[in-house]
């Protein structure tokens, strides 16, 4: 082969490993937080998987189990956006670990990830996006600030309400919310998919205002 063909034919493939490679580093990853299993999927704790569920459902894709990461996921187009969802296959306590090897894996940074979980000190219907904080006594992102040493991620807290006594939050967690309160759930899962667009295009202030403006 002719050097100068040889020459541009590898120019083509590092053009092409380039692309491919900025495509990865420019994925959004959006976890939800729960546990595992048909026991667990109407729990409160699961409200994190529930967002999964319907912006894969709305992507027209199906979350798929990959045992080698702990996780289930999905590649699908979201605004625009490359995405990738997913959702731990291990339990509420060991997320981190689940998300530290899908990140590895696909070579993400915590600068485009966005966690979903359930949130005590919000009542149901309501639900908050931020960025970095603490772990206000979550388990899930409690074993994420571990697994990933960085606090510096967007967060979506979806309220579930509190129980009123720290005693009865684990069976509160673990428990079917009542028919009304998952109908506000939903309508707060509503609300914040109509925001995506904005989240996902680096305009956060814009979907902060327009989720927590009711």
């Amino acid at each position: 082969m002719r050097p100068m063909l040889m020459l541009i034919l590898n120019l083509k493939q590092v053009a092409r490993n380039n692309s491919e490679s900025a495509l990865t580093q420019q994925m959004f990853l959006i976890t939800g937080l729960g546990n595992p299993g048909s026991k667990y999927s109407k729990t409160r704790h699961n409200a994190g998987f529930w967002f999964i569920e319907r912006l894969a459902s709305t992507a027209g894709v199906s979350l798929r189990e990959q045992s080698k990461l702990h996780a289930q996921v999905a590649r699908c187009e979201l605004a625009g956006q490359d995405c990738l969802l997913m959702q731990p296959t291990t339990f509420m306590n060991e997320s981190g670990l689940a998300l530290r090897m899908v990140m590895d894996y696909y070579k993400l940074n915590s600068d485009r990830l966005l966690i979903a979980y359930d949130e005590l000190d919000l009542e149901p219907g309501e639900v908050k996006l931020k960025r970095g904080g603490g772990h206000g006594g979550h388990n899930g992102l409690r074993d994420i600030f571990q697994h990933l040493g960085s606090r510096d991620f967007l967060r979506l807290r979806i309220g579930i309400g509190h129980p009123g006594h720290k005693d009865r939050v684990t069976p509160w967690v673990l428990g079917r919310p009542t028919s009304d309160q998952e109908i506000e759930i939903q309508q707060a899962l509503t609300r914040t998919e109509a925001v995506m667009p904005e989240l996902l295009n680096n305009r956060l202030n814009e979907a902060v205002k327009q989720l927590h403006t009711r």
